[in-house]
């Protein structure tokens, strides 16, 4: 593990079952946070796991100076999971924070990666899913937008689906006039991509097995993206994925969402899954397109120019046909990684 991108916990209990909670430590020469006392004494607490034992759930929060939210969101998850049957841990990755949000969630009783520098939503994403103890992951928004008492209604689709989405029933973020449209734009893209109907391409909570999810790291960016890759992933290679409405609310503190530059980066994010899962949905189109503007071209010089067949008819007509090859070999070539 490289020590410069985080530093992890140094006592790193996979569940938190007792008053005494976790020390974060951190790089050198910076604070330690001290034990705490958590605060919801009275919500029962999850199954008793120690050291490196597996779990049957872990709780993946990425945050990003969320020193507000963070506290607020681990109480409402442990509320609503207080009777699940299964064993859980919480797992804060603080993605270079300059606030307190590592220390709010290390009183919370999580247990917390810190990286030393901020990487993006994707990065902290990566990491946590690297770190998580549990057979399922389970990732929320630390904004508090989720309501954590869906998540025992996600995880009764399991085994039974590979990934589970929490699809908003309305949207509640900034700038909605330009979010709307551009998400239903992205959104119907990725549809006609996967040959699946998609009520929301880029939800932040969701529940995978991370077994699953470990096989498509490699495609996840490093921004918000990150969660519209992590359905297409699935999506486009045959696992079965699930959407459950769930309720979506104003967050807590500043949006960090970039109107115009996070947009243009969903669009080429899909396009770049695009080339990573389904090449031949390029590829068809374009050379498609191609041999009926050769064929239109060809059939009015054919019959109305006194020299026939010019040869942009040919160029057209031979660009077309090596469109549709280099579709056909890219789309064997991830037949064959599957």
């Amino acid at each position: 593990m490289d020590p410069t991108r985080f530093v992890l916990d140094a006592a790193e209990p996979a569940a938190v079952t007792t008053p005494l909670l976790p020390t974060v430590s951190e790089a050198p020469g910076e604070r330690a946070f001290a034990p705490a006392k958590p605060r919801n004494q009275d919500v029962p607490q999850p199954k008793a796991v120690s050291g490196e034992e597996a779990v049957d759930l872990t709780i993946l929060l990425p945050a990003y100076n969320e020193e507000q939210a963070v506290g607020p969101v681990i109480q409402e998850i442990r509320e609503a999971l207080a009777e699940w049957p299964g064993t859980w841990e919480l797992l804060v990755v603080d993605d270079g924070s300059q606030d307190r949000t590592a220390a709010h969630a290390a009183a919370e009783g999580a247990r917390v990666v810190r990286r030393v520098e901020n990487g993006g939503f994707g990065e902290a994403c990566k990491t946590g899913l690297t770190e998580a103890r549990g057979r399922l992951v389970a990732l929320m928004d630390v904004d508090g937008t989720y309501v954590p008492a869906h998540l025992c209604e996600m995880l009764a689709c399991f085994p039974d689906y590979d990934q589970v989405n929490g699809a908003r029933t309305s949207e509640q973020g900034t700038t909605p006039w330009l979010r709307m449209p551009a998400k239903w734009m992205i959104r119907k893209l990725a549809e006609w991509i996967s040959g699946r109907r998609i009520p929301d391409l880029n939800t932040g909570m969701r529940i995978v097995k991370r077994d699953i999810m470990l096989r498509y790291l490699w495609a996840l960016p490093s921004g918000f993206s990150c969660s519209a890759s992590m359905t297409l992933a699935f999506a486009c290679n045959g696992h079965a994925v699930k959407f459950v409405p769930v309720e979506y609310r104003p967050r807590i503190g500043r949006s960090k969402f970039r109107p115009v530059r996070d947009t243009f980066s969903y669009i080429g994010t899909v396009f770049r899954l695009v080339m990573y899962f389904r090449p031949i949905r390029v590829f068809f189109p374009i050379s498609v397109g191609l041999g009926l503007i050769t064929f239109a071209s060809g059939y009015y010089n054919f019959r109305h120019s006194p020299t026939g067949l010019h040869d942009t008819d040919v160029l057209l007509a031979v660009t077309a046909l090596m469109t549709l090859m280099l579709g056909m070999l890219a789309e064997l070539i991830v037949a064959q990684r599957r």
